[in-house]
Order: structure tokens, then C-alpha cells, then sequence
């Protein structure tokens, strides 16, 4: 076997410039794929990580001996939201909530960095004077990274009696407020956002996944020709098929090696300006986007596999016909089984919607991805049937029979952008519209106020403003106006205190806010736009992941271009040779090259999209909005431009393979 290695080494050094630039073709696409392969992993993980890190806010009620009491409830400033959460121990010793040293004494405040680093910043009346309190209190420390979502989130733990006001029994009267809660532990449990985000994370993976794996695996074909006349002559010297098999995957396995720990050291390099991506109301940690290292060592073991078999898979005409290959007859054409993989495939996706597993979603889409893949080369070599028969100049009749002869090496050049083309049609469907929500109101605050203390918390409301400067009218009235039925069913119809500040900007909001801070425990004056954020914050973060799915996808498919269009060259450049020998121009081989590339293009992007959206209509809440058509569009001119970039890019080195065109051994 080290012989056997050894010669596999010595053949992959010995390819002279053109084989060790096909070599490196490789190692880029492996490079590509891995680092890519490396920042879809790390976002699924980042995301878990995020879930459970903020479940400690998300109590679970104590089944045996409770250890201490928490409430959580939300506040806003500068638009913004802060998470407040109110703990009492009931008990010495009770476990310290996440990213604190100690637990909170009564009256202490721990604040999260960037809530501090705000409060510094805004004038006092503003946020500062919110905390420590009214009664007293003082700064605790600062909450440590184990207890935030995100580094920029605001959070503020606030220490209590457990006999005080805040601690008492009482309804939750914001979507996201909890009420108090005894508790064993802070272990808590996911929120419904975040196992969301999670699903999204799975779902954007899949698209991004897919077509890596598939790049992947096309980077093991990079230069096939070249290598498949070699290993043909090596058999019909006598190499047995064991043999051909190991020096085979010897070469790839060593080249997509070098490829992977490439494509690691890109990704950990970028990781700063990943960290940098806002999703779910922030950034990221940087060690967020350190996937750790047995996530690394699985991915360089994984990328290697993939390539070594995509190679052998490839190796069935070398070993059972090496004559074949050497005289370079036309292999059989493909079957019609693959677009019907295709269409079964397609058959099961209306069956897809409500009630079906995120699993099963995440399944089905990576096998349309997988059978788009399948059946392109299909398509690619009846198109080619179809451009011969119909060619009236000499570049398109050069340009069907090349996709004629191999359909699989003029569907990698384009397979990137088709598979973006199915990502594009998918989210295109998708991109919900910004009129899923309204505006509501920013400038008119609300506070739920218990029935029995109306009169009282009014004046002292009023009072409260007046000696804050914030000239503001004070109203009572039942449920606020649009806001529907009550929360979870609690408080069927609660009074709520109206304070519309005379200055509607948001500093004035937030004085008024401050002013009316603690005046009824445990909840906090917000706006009807206050209650809207959060949709609006998950719409913005659907763009933003669209974007990154689509810019990941773009990435693949111009680099898919790019390469597989210059080792298209290395592999054919005995053939492009021999037809300047015969008087071809060299315009006329580029613009076989071209509509080589573009016609498959044009209908199989076309069809991927298509394809995407069919696979995301049981998904679709509404016809599709001019977002998502904004998105398509721009899919369909970048996709075209990058695969048409990648071609002109390789028009010199077409141009030097065709120098000299004198015939030469291989």
C-alpha cells in the first residue's frame, strides 16, 4: 500500500504547471465547501447556544422544595427592549442566576454591559434613575456573557424580598412578561422564539448544506479527464482495479486534505466579521461562531470522505472498460430514472405544511435539492440533442455536442447557480411582506393598573410626571384600543392608565417611562409599538438570513463556475488543441464554451426556480410579495452575470492551452 501511495504522490507532483494548477483548482473548491460547511454548522450550535442561554428567564414552577421566586417582565428604552428579572431567594444558599457571581441581595441591581454601558451614556432621567431603584438599592456587579443572549441585549436582575409587592402573586399582563414564579433551580426551558430561530437555522442550513455537499463532491471530478486517460493506461499496463481504486483516492483524499485545513483557516479568520451579523435582536459572541474542535476534526474527516468517494464513484468506466476511456468513446447516455427520483420527490412536497415535522420539512427539501442535482445532467444532454440538431453555425454545433458527449461536466459549470436559482424561488415565495404588522402607536403610553388603585396610581402618575418636568396628559380607560383579547386569558379586562406625553419624540417617551417606573410593581409603561417590535424583529432577521443564505449560495455557485470552468479547459485542452490544428478561431471555441454554458443555464435555472417555489408553496402564506420578487430578480441578473464573469475570466487560459496547437502525449 505505501508503494501504491507513493506513486499516487509522485503522480500528483509530477503533473507538470497544468496538473498542479488543476490540483489547486481542487483544493480551492474543497476550501470553499469546507469553510462554508464550517460557518453552517457553527450557526446551527451559535443558535443553540443562544436558546440556552436565555432559558434561565423562561421559569419552570418548582415541583418539590422551591429555592426562590422569579418574575420577568419587559421594559423599553431609546425603542429598544430591556429584560427585567426580579429573583428572591427563599432560602440561604440559593444557586446564582446565569452570568452572576452571587445571588442578588434585596435591593441590588446587576446589570447587563451594554445596559450600563447605555445608562451612562442617556441622560439619568432617561434610564439611569430606573435602577437602582426608588428604595435605595445599589449596582450589584455586571451579568456575565453565560446569562445573555447576545453581547449588545439589555438585562437587568433586580434582587427582592420575597414578601415585597414585585414578588406577590399576580397576573402577567404583557405577551412576553412572566409572573412570579417558584422555582427549584435556573435551569428553565426554551422559549417559543427561540426553538423558532432554531427551525429557521435548520431549514437555511439545508439550502446552504446541499448545495456544498454537491460542490464537494463535484470538486472530486475537477480535471476527470486528465485523470481517467491516466489510470486507464496504468490498467491496461496491468494495474489491477484494487490498485487503480487506492491511488485514486490517495490523490483526492491528499488534495481535499489540503483543501479542508484551507477552507478552516479562511473560516476561523473570518469569524470576527461573522460575529458581526445581527440576528435575533444582536451579535454574536465570538464564541458563538467557534464551532469547538470536535466539530472541526469532524468536518476535515468528513470533507476528505466525501471527496475520496465522489472519486471512486467516478472510477467504474476506468475499471471496467480502461480501453474505453483511453480511445475516449462517448459513454452511454443517462436514463430517464433520474427525473423521475425528481418527480417522486416533487409528488410528496404538497403533502408538506402544517402539522408536518421540522424534520420531515428539513428531509424532503434536501432531496429536491439532491434529485435537481440528479436529474441535471439529463436535461443537459437532450438539450444538447436538441442544440446539435438545430445548430445552424459551427459554435453551437460544438457547443450540443460537447453537452452531448458529457453532460455531467457541462452541468457542473452551472449546477451552483441552479441551486441557487431553487434557493432564490423558495425564500423568493417566503419573504413575508412588511404588512403583516402595523405601526402601532409610539408616542401614547399604557399601564395596566390592578382596578382597586386606579385613583391612587393616577395621581401618583401625575405627580411623578410633574416632578420629572414631563408635561404629559393622564388618561383611564378599560382595554386599550386594537389590543384584543387578553394575553394567555389573563385579566379578562384590565384598566389601563394612557400617558401621552406632550413631546412625542422618544426621548420624551422614555422620561415618562422612567417617571412611571415602579409605580406599579413589577410592570412597565409600553407603547402599542412596543408590543409590535418583536414581529418586526423577526421580519428584519428573515431578511437578514436571506440575505446570508443567498450570499452563501452565490459564493458556491460563482465559485463553482469559476473553477469547474477553467479545469473544463485543463481537461478538454488536447481536444480545443486539435481543432486550432484544424483551422478552428479561437472565437469560435469560446463561443461554444459560452452557449455551452448559458443554455443549460437558462433552463435549468429557470426550472430550479420553479422548482423552489413549487417546494415552497405549502408553506406560502400569501401570493408572493414584491420582496420577494425584488429577490428573484436579483438571483436571476447575479446568477447570469457571475456564471458569464467566470467564463471570461477563463477565456486566457483557453487561449494559452491553445498556443501551441501541435498534438502532444498526455
Amino acid at each position: 500500500m505505501s508503494g501504491l501511495l507513493g506513486l499516487a504522490w509522485r503522480l500528483l507532483r509530477g503533473g507538470g504547471r497544468r496538473g498542479l494548477l488543476g490540483s489547486g483548482l481542487t483544493v480551492a473548491a474543497v476550501a470553499v465547501s469546507t469553510g462554508l460547511l464550517l460557518f453552517t454548522v457553527t450557526a446551527n450550535l451559535a443558535f443553540q447556544g443562544r436558546a440556552d442561554r436565555g432559558a434561565w428567564r423562561n421559569p419552570v414552577a418548582a415541583t418539590g422544595g422551591a429555592v426562590a421566586i422569579e418574575a420577568v417582565h419587559l421594559d423599553y428604552v431609546n425603542e429598544r427592549p430591556i429584560t427585567v428579572v426580579d429573583v428572591a431567594a427563599l432560602e440561604p444558599g440559593a444557586p446564582a442566576p446565569p452570568g452572576l457571581d452571587r445571588f442578588p441581595a434585596p435591593g441590588e441591581v446587576w446589570l447587563s454591559p451594554a445596559l450600563a454601558e447605555l445608562a451612562a451614556g442617556l441622560p439619568a432621567d432617561r434610564l439611569a434613575d430606573r435602577f437602582p431603584g426608588k428604595g435605595g438599592g445599589s449596582i450589584g456587579g455586571s451579568i456575565g456573557d453565560k446569562g445573555l443572549v447576545h453581547p449588545e441585549e439589555l438585562v437587568v436582575v433586580r434582587g427582592q424580598d420575597p414578601g415585597s409587592p414585585v414578588m406577590a402573586a399576580r397576573s402577567a399582563v404583557g405577551v412576553d412578561d412572566i409572573a412570579p414564579t417558584r422555582i427549584a433551580d435556573f435551569t428553565g426551558r426554551r422559549t417559543d422564539d427561540a426553538i423558532g430561530y432554531q427551525i429557521l437555522a435548520l431549514i437555511a442550513s439545508v439550502l446552504m448544506v446541499v448545495p456544498l455537499l454537491v460542490f464537494g463532491g463535484a470538486a472530486a471530478r475537477l480535471t476527470v479527464a486528465r485523470r481517467d486517460q491516466r489510470l486507464a493506461a496504468l490498467r491496461l499496463v496491468g494495474a489491477t482495479p484494487g490498485q487503480v481504486v487506492a491511488m485514486t483516492v490517495a490523490e483526492a483524499v491528499i488534495t481535499a486534505f489540503g483543501g479542508a485545513v484551507l477552507g478552516a483557516a479562511l473560516y476561523f479568520l473570518a469569524t470576527p466579521l461573522l460575529t458581526g451579523i445581527e440576528i435575533q435582536g444582536g451579535p454574536w459572541f465570538v464564541s458563538d461562531m467557534w464551532p469547538g474542535g470536535l466539530a472541526v476534526l469532524a468536518v476535515l474527516a468528513a470533507v476528505p470522505l466525501l471527496v475520496g468517494l465522489s472519486a471512486v464513484v467516478g472510477l467504474r468506466r476506468v475499471v471496467v472498460s480502461p480501453l474505453g476511456v483511453a480511445k475516449r468513446e462517448t459513454p452511454p447516455a443517462m436514463r430517464f430514472v433520474r427525473v423521475v427520483a425528481l418527480l417522486a420527490i416533487l409528488a410528496v412536497v404538497p403533502t408538506l405544511g402544517a402539522g408536518v415535522g421540522v424534520g420531515v420539512v428539513a428531509t424532503v427539501l434536501g432531496l429536491a435539492f439532491l434529485a435537481v442535482n440528479l436529474a441535471g445532467p439529463w436535461v443537459v444532454g437532450m438539450l444538447g440533442r436538441i442544440v446539435a440538431g438545430t445548430a445552424r453555425k459551427p459554435a453551437g454545433l460544438l457547443a450540443g455536442r460537447r453537452m452531448i458527449d458529457d453532460p455531467r461536466a457541462a452541468w457542473r459549470t452551472v449546477s451552483g447557480v441552479a441551486m441557487t436559482g431553487f434557493v432564490a424561488g423558495f425564500i423568493g415565495l417566503l419573504t413575508p411582506g412588511g404588512g403583516l404588522f402595523d405601526h402601532g402607536d409610539s408616542s401614547a403610553l399604557r399601564l395596566s393598573v390592578p382596578p382597586a388603585e386606579v385613583a391612587e396610581v393616577t395621581a401618583q402618575a401625575r405627580e411623578r410626571l410633574s416632578a420629572a418636568g414631563v408635561r404629559a396628559e393622564v388618561t383611564v380607560r378599560g382595554r386599550a384600543e386594537g389590543a384584543g383579547p387578553s394575553p394567555r386569558g389573563r385579566d379578562a379586562a384590565p384598566t389601563v392608565l394612557v400617558v401621552s406625553p406632550r413631546g412625542h419624540d422618544v426621548a420624551s417617551v422614555d422620561r415618562a417611562r422612567t417617571a412611571l417606573d415602579g409605580l406599579v410593581p413589577g410592570r412597565s409603561a409600553t407603547t402599542a409599538a412596543d408590543d409590535d417590535r418583536s414581529g418586526f424583529r423577526v421580519l428584519g432577521d428573515i431578511g437578514t438570513g436571506t440575505v446570508v443564505v443567498l450570499a452563501v449560495s452565490f459564493l458556491v455557485a460563482i465559485a463553482s463556475a469559476g473553477i469547474t470552468a477553467a479545469s473544463s479547459i485543463l481537461d478538454r485542452r488536447q481536444t480545443y488543441a486539435l481543432l486550432r490544428l484544424a483551422g478552428t478561431p479561437l472565437k469560435v471555441l469560446d463561443a461554444a464554451r459560452r452557449a455551452e454554458t448559458l443554455i443549460p443555464l437558462t433552463v435549468m435555472g429557470g426550472g430550479a426556480i420553479a422548482i423552489g417555489m413549487f417546494c415552497a408553496l405549502p408553506f406560502a402564506l400569501s401570493a408572493m410579495n414584491v420582496s420577494g420578487a425584488i429577490t428573484l430578480l436579483v438571483c436571476v441578473v447575479l446568477g447570469f452575470a457571475g456564471v458569464i464573469g467566470a467564463g471570461a475570466a477563463s477565456t486566457p487560459l483557453l487561449r494559452s492551452v491553445t498556443a501551441n496547437p501541435a498534438p502532444r502525449p498526455d
